[in-house]
C-alpha cells in the first residue's frame, strides 16, 4: 500500500485528477439538496439508511464464497530465459523489451517472464499458456502461501497456446474444466490470475461473445469476456459461478497495452482435450490434408454467384498432399467436413484437425454452380516450424476491388519462368505489364504475377481470359474472381466490372 501512495505522490497529475472528482461529487451532491438539479421535489435518501436489495436471479450478491473456494487452486509463473516477441495481438505476461534493449535478433531476448496458471489435479499437474513459459530455461510456480516450487515441462501445443506444467508434490488444490455445457453470452465469469505481479487478483464480467478467431491457425474458437485480464493474466483461469474452469485467459485487444474490456479465453473443452492429450503423451497430433483456405468475403460471393458466405475457399492444394490426390480443386469452397456444415474456414480446420492420421475426411465442396462429394485420406500435420517454410514463400496479398484494364498477359515458357522465378507445376497467364494509372496497379497486381484462373476457370491463353471477362460483362456480373499466383502462393483477387 504504501509504494501505491509514493506511486500517487509521484505522481501530481493523477492527484490533481482525484481531487478535482471529489470537487465535481460535492458539487452534485450539493445541487441536489439544493433542488438545482432537476430532482423534481424528489427527497435525497443517505445511502447509509438504505437497507441492500436482494439482486434478481442470476446476479450474485458477491463472488467472495466463489472467489475464496477457488483462489488456492490458481498460481503464478515465474520464468527465466529466451522469450520470442510476440506481434499483433498484445499478450497478457508479457513485458516487450525497453528502447534500450531493443528486441534483439529473430525477436528473442533474456527475460524473465510472468503469467498465471491453475491446478487440474491434486499431484501437481498445471494449465497455463504456452507463450508464457515458451523459450523459458527456468519455471517456478508460486502458491498463494508464496511457497515456490521448480516446474518442468510435461508438454506445449503452440497452436492452441497451451501448455502442462509439472511440479513435485501431493494434496494440491485443484479446479476442474466445465465441459459439458457452454456459458451462454451474459452469463457471469470471474478471472483470477497474476497481473502486473499481483498475485490473486480478482475480477469479474460476462461472457461477450464466442466465436472469434485466433488470427493464425485456427484452432481456436475463442471466448471473448469483458472481466478485466491484463499482462500477468495470462495462463490464468475464468471460472463460472459454480467455481468450475470455462476458460484459460489468452489475449486482449487493446490500444493502450492495459485492458479495455475485450479479452480473450480458450474454451474449456478446447484446453481440456488439449490438456489431456499433453499428460499422456506430450504432443497433439492432428489430421492435415494440404490445402490453404481463406474465408469467402463478399467480394467471392459477388464475384462467382454464391449463395451466400459459408464455407472455406480452396485458394491452394499441396502437390501430392492429400487433397490433391483426393480431387480436390483450388477455388473449390468447402461446405461440409464429414456431415458438419464449414460456416467459417477455421471450422474446415478444426474439424480436420480433429481427425487420426489414416482415417478418411468426407467432404462436399462448391464447384461452379453445383456440390461435389469427395472423399481425402488425411495425413499427419508436420510440424508449424515445417509448415510455415512452405506457406511463407514471400507472397504478398493484393488489395481487392480494381476493375480489369490495362493489362498486358502472355502464356508461361521457358522464359518467362525465368525471368520472374516462376515454379514449373504453375501453370496461366504471366502478367508482363500494367497500366500505372489502372485500379488493377493500385490493387496490387504487377509483372510476373500468374492469373492461375478466372471466375473459377483455368486460363491457358489470352483468348480463354478475354472471353471469360466478355462473358461476365454481358452477364451484367459486377465483378470476377481472379486467382493469382506470387512466389509460389495462391491469392485471390476480387476485381470489379462495373
Amino acid at each position: 500500500m504504501g509504494n501505491v501512495l509514493n506511486s500517487i505522490k509521484k505522481n501530481k497529475g493523477l492527484v490533481a485528477g482525484v481531487a478535482g472528482g471529489l470537487m465535481l461529487g460535492a458539487a452534485v451532491a450539493g445541487a441536489a439538496v439544493s433542488g438545482l438539479g432537476g430532482y423534481d421535489g424528489s427527497t435525497l435518501i443517505k445511502t447509509a439508511a438504505v437497507t441492500p436489495v436482494k439482486p434478481p436471479a442470476g446476479a450474485p450478491m458477491s463472488f467472495a464464497d466463489i472467489i475464496e473456494r477457488v483462489s488456492p487452486a490458481v498460481v503464478s509463473i515465474e520464468t527465466k530465459g529466451k522469450v520470442k516477441v510476440p506481434n499483433g495481438l498484445i499478450i497478457p505476461g508479457f513485458e516487450p523489451p525497453s528502447q534500450d534493449e531493443g528486441e534483439g535478433e529473430g525477436n528473442e531476448r533474456e527475460v524473465r517472464g510472468a503469467g498465471s496458471g491453475f491446478f487440474i489435479t491434486a499431484d501437481g499437474y498445471v494449465v497455463t499458456n504456452n507463450h508464457v513459459i515458451e523459450g523459458a530455461d527456468e519455471i517456478t510456480v508460486v502458491l498463494t502461501n508464496e511457497q515456490k516450487l521448480t516446474a518442468k515441462v510435461i508438454g506445449r501445443d503452440p497452436a492452441t497456446d497451451l501448455a502442462v506444467l509439472k511440479v513435485e508434490g501431493k494434496n494440491f488444490p485443484f479446479v476442474q474444466f466445465e465441459t459439458d455445457q457452454r456459458p451462454r453470452v451474459g452469463d457471469w465469469v470471474i478471472a483470477v490470475g497474476n497481473p502486473f505481479g499481483l498475485s490473486g487478483t480478482a475480477t469479474a464480467g460476462i461472457v461477450s461473445a464466442f466465436g472469434r478467431p485466433d488470427g493464425a491457425q485456427g484452432y481456436v474458437d475463442y471466448m471473448q469476456i469483458d472481466a478485466a485480464i491484463n499482462r500477468g493474466n495470462s495462463g490464468g483461469p475464468t471460472f463460472d459461478l459454480n467455481g468450475r474452469v470455462i476458460g484459460v485467459n489468452s489475449a486482449i485487444i487493446t490500444p493502450s497495452g492495459g485492458n479495455a474490456g475485450v479479452g480473450f479465453a480458450i474454451p474449456a473443452d478446447t484446453a481440456s482435450a488439449i490438456a489431456r492429450k499433453l499428460m499422456a503423451g506430450g504432443k497433439v497430433e492432428r489430421g492435415y490434408i494440404g490445402v490453404q483456405i481463406l474465408p469467402v468475403t463478399d467480394e467471392y460471393v459477388e464475384s462467382l454467384s454464391l449463395p451466400d458466405k459459408d464455407g472455406a475457399y480452396i485458394a491452394d492444394v499441396t502437390k501430392d498432399g492429400p487433397a490433391a490426390k483426393g480431387g480436390v480443386q483450388v477455388g473449390d469452397i468447402v461446405k461440409k467436413v464429414n456431415g458438419k456444415t464449414v460456416k467459417l474456414n477455421t471450422d474446415l480446420t478444426r474439424n480436420v484437425a480433429d481427425v487420426r492420421p489414416g482415417e478418411k475426411v468426407e467432404i462436399e465442396v462448391f464447384r461452379n454452380g453445383k456440390m461435389v462429394k469427395l472423399t481425402i485420406v488425411a495425413a499427419l500435420r508436420p510440424g508449424e516450424d515445417e509448415l510455415n517454410k512452405v506457406l511463407n514463400g514471400g507472397a504478398t496479398t493484393p488489395e481487392t476491388g480494381a476493375p480489369v484494364l490495362g493489362l498486358s498477359v502472355k502464356p508461361l515458357d521457358p522464359a518467362s519462368r525465368k525471368t520472374y522465378g516462376i515454379e514449373a507445376d504453375v501453370s496461366g497467364l504471366v502478367v508482363t505489364a500494367i497500366e500505372p494509372t489502372s485500379d488493377a496497379a493500385k490493387k496490387g497486381l504487377k509483372a510476373g504475377d500468374v492469373i492461375v484462373r478466372a471466375n473459377n476457370l483455368p486460363v491457358a491463353n489470352r483468348a480463354d481470359f478475354d472471353k471469360i471477362v466478355v462473358d461476365m460483362k454481358a452477364a451484367n456480373r459486377p465483378s470476377i474472381l481472379l486467382l493469382v499466383n506470387r512466389s509460389g502462393r495462391n491469392v485471390p483477387l476480387p476485381l470489379s466490372l462495373k
